[in-house]
């Protein structure tokens, strides 16, 4: 099985470009989107050719804000969306896919904020979003991926010393709340496979930053640990464009 997990920065803005194109080369049996920016119906609307998947999506009651979408080949014997928690449930940040093996959580997780004004916030959404996830492990294993919106070492972005504690992302708060995910048990596949290896997945418009390289680890494949023995490989797709972030791709035996 195939997954991929990608915040595509607007899903009308992303389907103009080579969208498609990389979802037929890279023949993924799940897609997980976030940032789609998009209510239910135009989600539907703009990924009407994709007649191959089944079309999930949850969606901000702002317009133009926010939203995850989950694109399956195979349906799901359910879905839910949302924490269950007021103050979270009104951004469309989450949406979950019961499968027989697995649950599979697509989320994207609160930034900060470019001044920071929503650090509480977030630390508060870090600590509930475990224990959602931790409900959800007492039924059946899980993978979580999506855009968590932290650096989590000073491996996973360029300049860790000039961001720490100063830029939403790599602040002590919101690495203390991925610590805490891992703690929990969840494994960082990824890093786990590559321990050693800088690579990142979201890189700023400005400065040239994709182009030199300048970039940051922002997107995540969290597995149950009794899944990571299934994981046959798991990689970031740098070579794919069309939003500032690129594709993970993680491939397991389901």
């Amino acid at each position: 099985m195939k997954l991929i997990t990608w915040n595509v920065n607007g899903l009308r803005a992303i389907v103009k470009k080579d969208f498609y194109k990389t979802l037929g080369e890279i023949k993924a049996d799940i897609v997980c989107l976030q940032e789609t920016k998009a209510q239910v119906e135009e989600v539907e609307k703009a990924l009407e050719p994709l007649d191959s998947y089944k079309i999930l999506s949850n969606s901000a009651e702002k317009k133009g804000y926010s939203g995850t979408a989950i694109l399956c080949r195979t349906v799901p014997k359910g879905t839910t969306r949302d924490m269950g928690i007021e103050e979270h449930d009104a951004e469309g940040r989450i949406l979950c896919a019961e499968y027989p093996e697995f649950y599979l959580i697509n989320v994207y997780v609160p930034n900060s904020g470019q001044q920071l004004d929503r650090l509480n916030y977030r630390k508060g959404w870090d600590a509930d979003f475990l224990k959602y996830i931790k409900k959800k492990e007492e039924t059946k294993p899980v993978i979580v991926c999506g855009d968590f919106n932290v650096a989590h070492q000073p491996i996973d972005l360029k300049n860790d010393k000039s961001n720490y504690n100063k830029t939403a992302g790599y602040t002590q708060v919101e690495i203390d709340g991925m610590d805490a995910f891992i703690e929990a048990g969840l494994v960082d596949i990824y890093r786990r496979l590559h321990p050693g290896k800088e690579a990142y997945t979201y890189w700023s418009y400005r400065f040239k930053a994709r182009e030199r390289n300048t970039g940051w680890r922002l997107d995540y494949f969290l597995l149950s640990r009794s899944l990571t023995d299934k994981v046959k490989k798991v990689e970031i797709l740098n070579e794919y464009y069309g939003s500032d972030h690129c594709p993970v791709l993680l491939e397991i035996a389901m």
